[in-house]
């Protein structure tokens, strides 16, 4: 679309300030700093520079635009049209040898993925299947928890994660691949597409394995849905709508693309919704008071016979944890882009072409909107607090085109995973003082080492009844 060209006489331009430089050390610049605690680092320089400025990562200088102003930006039609998400995602496609993924698409085609995977994506894809959801984390309870005194949170939970997302989606979970799905994504995140680590780590032998064993999950799980497409019999579900989409429209959705698209929701889930529900379980068992009201909405849920997606919603002491974790550990600290034309954004001109990083996070650690921002409070969302619904504050799934399709999905897995952990087991800390020890890569989150205590079993398993089928 053919814009206007911006004038130098603007009056939305701010002449007299050039776009300021983060101060930072020869040579790495903001690199340290930015990859020990990326939402420490983001938050002090809006607040020493204001909501743009740039930094300096491995020599290269990007521009960040933070804050709500920014949150806020995203969701315009100027925003929109003046962002694009390709590049930063192109090392990456290439690599796997395919054409695009969903994340390194922009326009019409970005639209057309997200229509075919919407609702496979969403809190549909389990309606009904609640009772399945829950059978699957007592399995996982029994596997990955009981038989353990200490249980690493972060690895358990992925396992669960994973086990969850392929029994629903495939009928079957390929937990034998969730070690090489964790070291694939890690290397392959961080070198090539925030580039925070150079690319000839991706010669270890640790990677090369781990990418293999992917490519041969990614290789049976194309070779499984032709066969049921062949015999007429893919499912409703996210795989069964992209295979149809293949079948019907082959140069969107191309024969090399499917590899990546069909294990895409392992990998979706394998760090984000794990470092979440992690971060959720410490904030729980740190919090005076919140433990006990977690476990009190957790019993009760699951003394019904039926549990239903109302049910899911209607804990706030739950889902305000939750939400909490996403507040204080965001998983999209910041969202990378390319501006697709010159824009002006608080007073200064944001070149054509310029790599951006966009601080949505900044306002979840601001008082103006969260007060005593440091403090784990799981009554911030309920009304008339509510302060999550500022205009720009809260943006955990990211903002704009490419929030977070999976949003309405993770919210529900969620909520049903942390709910049936905290009614089935007895959980503390390591000791009383124990304080999160947090990792930056390749999403941030709960550092890998962070371990729970099993103390017992609170409530033993116990089936639920399937939510009854309504009549079409």
């Amino acid at each position: 679309m053919a814009t206007a060209a911006i004038k130098d006489d603007d009056p939305r331009i701010d002449a007299k300030r050039d776009i300021p430089e983060v101060s930072g050390i020869p040579l790495v610049g903001n690199t340290l700093e930015m990859s020990r605690d990326p939402a420490a680092f983001f938050l002090r320089a809006y607040r020493e520079y204001g909501p743009v400025y740039r930094v300096n990562v491995f020599g290269r200088r990007t521009i960040v635009i933070a804050g709500p102003e920014a949150g806020m930006f995203m969701t315009t039609r100027e925003g929109r049209d003046s962002l694009r998400s390709k590049e930063f995602w192109g090392d990456f496609v290439n690599f796997h040898g395919a054409s695009k993924t969903l994340t390194g698409e922009d326009g019409e085609n970005h639209e057309k993925m997200r229509r075919i995977m919407r609702h496979g994506f969403s809190k549909a894809a389990v309606a009904g299947q609640y009772h399945r959801l829950v059978e699957i984390t007592d399995e996982a309870i029994a596997r990955d928890w009981l038989s353990r005194a200490q249980v690493p949170v972060v690895e358990a939970y992925q396992y669960l994660i994973v086990q969850q997302l392929g029994e629903i989606m495939t009928g079957s979970a390929p937990l034998e691949y969730v070690r090489d799905i964790r070291i694939n994504i890690l290397y392959l995140l961080n070198t090539l597409v925030t580039k925070t680590r150079p690319k000839f780590m991706l010669h270890r032998s640790e990677f090369r394995k781990a990418n293999a064993r992917v490519n041969e999950l990614g290789r049976e799980m194309i070779k499984d849905f032709r066969s049921r497409a062949a015999a007429g019999a893919l499912p409703n579900n996210l795989l069964g709508d992209v295979m149809r989409a293949h079948e019907s429209d082959p140069e969107l959705i191309q024969a090399r693309d499917l590899a990546l698209l069909l294990t895409g929701p392992y990998v979706a889930g394998l760090d984000t919704v794990a470092n979440t529900i992690a971060a959720a379980t410490y904030g729980i068992l740190k919090t005076p008071g919140v433990l006990e009201r977690v476990q009190q909405e957790a019993d009760t849920l699951y003394g019904r016979d039926v549990v239903t997606e109302h049910d899911v919603h209607n804990l706030p002491a739950i889902n305000g944890a939750i939400m909490e974790a996403m507040r204080l550990w965001p998983i999209a600290v910041a969202q990378m882009r390319t501006a697709t034309r010159d824009f002006i954004f608080a007073g200064h001109v944001i070149p054509e072409g310029e790599t951006i990083y966009i601080g949505t996070s900044v306002p979840h650690f601001m008082h103006e909107f969260f007060p005593d921002p440091e403090q784990f409070n799981i009554d911030r969302y309920q009304r008339p607090r509510a302060e999550h619904l500022q205009k720009g504050a809260y943006s955990p799934f990211g903002r704009g085109p490419h929030s977070c399709l999976g949003q309405s999905l993770a919210e529900v897995q969620m909520a049903t995973t942390i709910s049936r952990i905290f009614h089935r087991l007895e959980l503390a800390l390591p000791s009383p003082d124990y304080v999160l020890k947090t990792k930056s890569a390749p999403t941030p989150g709960p550092s890998m080492d962070f371990k729970v205590k099993v103390l017992g079993e609170r409530r033993p398993a116990r089936k639920l009844t399937p939510e009854p089928r309504e009549e079409k």
